[in-house]
């Protein structure tokens, strides 16, 4: 199923929260794929809002990150 533009968008500003929350840690892409035993480029999409992560992946990232998963839709 397609999703919608405001879907894209919300995606979109998901990532953007993910990446500076990661670069805040300081941490590359490659560090937190290693944290979290995911691979950089994923994480790259994730971040771009390029796909949809499921609940599972999220908690994963946050993990990584030392975060809890509220901290994310604060």
């Amino acid at each position: 199923m397609p999703i919608s533009k405001k879907q894209k968008l919300l995606l979109k500003n998901l990532g953007q929260k993910l990446k500076l929350m990661r670069q805040a840690k300081g941490l590359t892409l490659k560090e937190l794929g290693y944290r979290v035993d995911k691979d950089p480029q994923s994480i790259s999409r994730v971040e771009m809002g390029d796909i949809n992560p499921t609940y599972l992946y999220l908690m994963q990232i946050c993990e990584g990150l030392e975060i809890e998963m509220t901290d994310l839709f604060k």
